[in-house]
């Protein structure tokens, strides 16, 4: 990526929540790259440490945890985006291969994405621009029975992550305010962390009003 500041990222905070993998660095690198101040979250000092060193604020915190998340958002105060990247897969054996102890390995990525979005609702209303976005699959729109746990966990991501789009218009048709706080689903097939990267920066391309509730495919 070419070393470039947008004026729409400059001086926004981001937080990423559960950002120790290749997505969360990536993500990180991009949008420091833009102008925007990164806040990444991590249970590991020794993974945390390549955000830091990509420009991130770094912060021990389990995303999660509803308590840690907003304790972090009280210290944060307004931010402009929060992106829980908690993932994994679990998976094969067909519907009979589809473990309780596989679920609940999968568990986590929706709790990071009901913590981080219920800890932070009053600072991405806050921020005039605010933006809560998750990361999906296509499973989805198609499970297949050797995936029904990922699917299932993906599709109450989804349905959760929308219930908070409807809670943004409706503020916004009950005060007559205009919408500027959107949440948005990305799927992707095979996640690929550049490409990730790229549309999140590009969050702030769109009015709220043309992005809340959207899911958008990565492809």
């Amino acid at each position: 990526m070419g070393e470039h500041i947008d004026s729409r990222l400059s001086g926004r905070t981001v937080v990423l929540a559960g950002a120790t993998s290749a997505a969360g660095l990536a993500v990180t690198q991009a949008l420091h790259e833009a102008g925007a101040r990164v806040v990444a979250t991590g249970r590991s000092t020794e993974r945390l440490q390549a955000l830091a060193d990509a420009g991130a604020h770094v912060v021990i915190a389990d995303a999660t945890s509803l308590d840690e998340m907003t304790a972090l958002a009280a210290q944060l105060g307004p931010v402009d985006a929060v992106i829980p990247l908690v993932g994994g897969w679990r998976g094969g054996g067909g519907l009979a291969g589809q473990s309780d102890g596989d679920f609940a390995a999968l568990l986590p990525a929706l709790e990071a994405v009901r913590a981080t979005s219920r800890a932070f609702d009053a600072a991405l209303r806050a921020s005039g621009a605010g933006r809560f976005a998750i990361v999906s699959s296509t499973a989805v729109a198609r499970p297949l029975a050797g995936g029904a746990n990922y699917a299932a966990v993906k599709a109450a991501s989804e349905a959760w992550t929308r219930a908070v789009a409807q809670g943004y218009a409706k503020t916004a048709r009950d005060t007559g305010e205009p919408l500027h706080t959107a949440s948005v689903v990305f799927r992707a097939k095979a996640l690929e962390p550049e490409t990730l990267a790229v549309r999140i920066v590009a969050l702030w391309d769109e009015d709220a009003t043309d992005l809340n509730d959207r899911i958008i495919d990565l492809g």
